[in-house]
């Protein structure tokens, strides 16, 4: 089999390159190899490569810029993806795509299904949304994996960001009235992958880790098991603010939990709790740093 992964510089990217099993023939490529927004480089790409599966990792999330950025946004997430799902249908590929909490409105009060009604409440949102549509109309059908709090050792996120926080700061507040799923891109890598054996999925799936927490709950879990495994040499107090005393460009959804129900029947897996992803994560970071 062979798989084309896009957006294979960034922290999912990552991950899911190193977690492809034996015998897969993987291509991976990076925004600076693939332009997204070029749909004629986008489909001389894959022609030429002629892949089994195109895995979409590449996005624009930059959640609050985007308000100010939308053309450019809308250009990555709608218009990138319906160059990648154009290509893939040309070519025969199954087309594996990545989207978002940021599709609802966070106005429930109970974990959102992968048929939950859509809301998005900003440009972020409003241009995932978009952009799974074309993965869903394509040819051979699509697989569309909305996902949520994604953090790993690479790149840039919440948890690298708290941890630089800790180290430089008395204090640090942090928004408590936002509830959601942290999801460690690793579990996330590895469920992509049974995904691309499965040549009869379709559709909307969601996944994240198990449990839910709010942003203040996971940063203080951040410091407990950072402290625990010895990356802390400092304590600093963590405050919790509300969501109106922490002002943002963009809307946040108030709460976002996915239910993973459909994902792991069809794919014969369960989450793991999201502290216990946490833990994992910290010490890969102590035995073999962050980059």
């Amino acid at each position: 089999m062979k798989v084309l992964v896009t957006g294979a510089g960034g922290q999912l990217g990552r991950e899911i390159r190193l977690e492809c099993p034996p015998g897969v023939d993987l291509v991976a490529v990076d925004e600076s190899q693939l332009d997204l927004t070029r749909a004629s480089d986008v489909a001389q790409q894959v022609a030429a490569l002629q892949p089994d599966v195109v895995v979409n990792a590449a996005a624009y999330t930059a959640v609050d810029r985007a308000e100010q950025e939308k053309d450019l946004a809308f250009a990555v997430n709608d218009q990138g993806v319906r160059n990648l799902a154009s290509a893939a249908d040309r070519s025969e590929a199954r087309l594996i795509h990545f989207s978002t909490d940021f599709v609802f409105s966070g106005d429930q009060s109970r974990p959102y299904g992968p048929e939950a009604g859509t809301d998005p409440q900003g440009v972020y949102g409003a241009s995932k949304l978009a952009g799974e549509q074309h993965v869903i109309d394509t040819a051979i059908g699509g697989v569309v994996i909305r996902t949520a709090w994604v953090y790993s050792r690479f790149g840039h996120n919440f948890v690298k960001t708290m941890l630089g926080l800790f180290g430089n700061r008395d204090e640090v507040k942090v928004v408590a009235d936002q509830i959601g799923t942290p999801t460690w891109a690793r579990g996330l890598a590895r469920v992509v992958w049974s995904a691309c054996q499965r040549s009869d999925l379709q559709g909307l799936y969601h996944w994240t880790d198990a449990g839910a927490a709010s942003w203040y709950d996971f940063a203080i879990a951040i410091q407990e098991e950072a402290d625990g495994l010895g990356l802390l040499d400092s304590t600093c107090r963590i405050r919790p603010i509300s969501t109106a005393d922490f002002p943002t460009a963009a809307r946040r959804p108030s709460y976002s939990v996915l239910d993973t129900t459909r994902t792991c029947r069809d794919l014969g897996i369960e989450p793991i709790h999201w502290r216990q992803q946490l833990r994992a994560m910290l010490q890969e970071i102590r035995d073999h740093g962050d980059d």
